[in-house]
């Protein structure tokens, strides 16, 4: 039997790059319908793929969307926060457009999201909750004063839910992988000198993969993971060692 074999997962960013390929590992491990949600459209076709134009800052839509998944489906089993911006800048020229941003997108849209998702997870009694954080959001970088503040509010909205959404013995698992640095399209912006000197820094030699990172999600969306809470997983290589 397949991992998510039945179930109804929800993936915010799920047009492209890591998003992307965690819709298609859904549907290769069973899944009964991946919403894959982004602000542009997507050109992955699969009967078990749904794709939704929303914008994860704009409650109105995320209200609308929620109440006609659970009119058809009645449950979402999975939902994964990985929609994601950068708005790079040293903070003395970080103005506060590129501040808002990318707080809006990368943190309160975790929140508009999981706001209106749990409930419903809640109400049924189980459920798994992956937020994407950043191995910037667990040590900082420079010239990220914005992304490493959503980063790591993630985080702490992860260690939150894992005790608010377990409560009563509802079994709604919540936790948060934190990629190092991977190939994706965030990464066609950096120079090959600064590509080459990360990889100097990772025991691993190299860059992760989308895949490397959707196995670890698949593994926290599956029952697999049944005992595993409130768990931050870093997949970066030893990037830190």
């Amino acid at each position: 039997m397949k991992r998510l074999q039945g179930k109804v997962a929800v993936v915010t960013g799920g047009a492209r790059g890591i998003g992307r390929v965690i819709v298609e590992t859904f549907v290769n491990e069973g899944a009964q319908m991946v919403f894959s949600l982004d602000v542009i459209e997507s050109q992955f076709e699969s009967p078990n793929v749904r794709h939704v134009v929303l914008d994860v800052t704009n409650r109105e839509q995320i209200t609308a969307f929620v109440e006609t998944v659970k009119k058809e489906f009645k449950q979402i089993h999975v939902l994964v926060n990985n929609a994601g911006i950068t708005r790079d800048a040293l903070i003395q020229k970080m103005d506060e457009a590129m501040w808002d941003h990318v707080i809006n997108v990368n943190l309160k849209g975790v929140f508009n999201l999981t706001q209106a998702i749990a409930p419903i997870m809640m109400e049924n009694r189980e459920g798994s909750i992956i937020n994407i954080s950043s191995v910037v959001g667990e040590y900082g970088n420079i010239g990220q004063t914005n992304y490493a503040a959503s980063k790591a509010g993630v985080i702490g909205m992860t260690y939150t839910w894992a005790k608010e959404f377990t409560r009563k013995g509802a079994a709604v698992r919540t936790n948060a992988i934190a990629p190092g640095y991977i190939e994706t399209e965030m990464m066609e912006t950096v120079s090959a000198k600064v590509i080459e000197s990360i990889c100097k820094k990772n025991p691993l030699g190299r860059l992760g993969k989308p895949q490397e990172i959707a196995n670890a999600v698949l593994f926290l969306a599956s029952d697999e993971a049944s005992y595993v809470n409130g768990h931050v997983l870093s997949v970066n290589g030893g990037l830190r060692l």
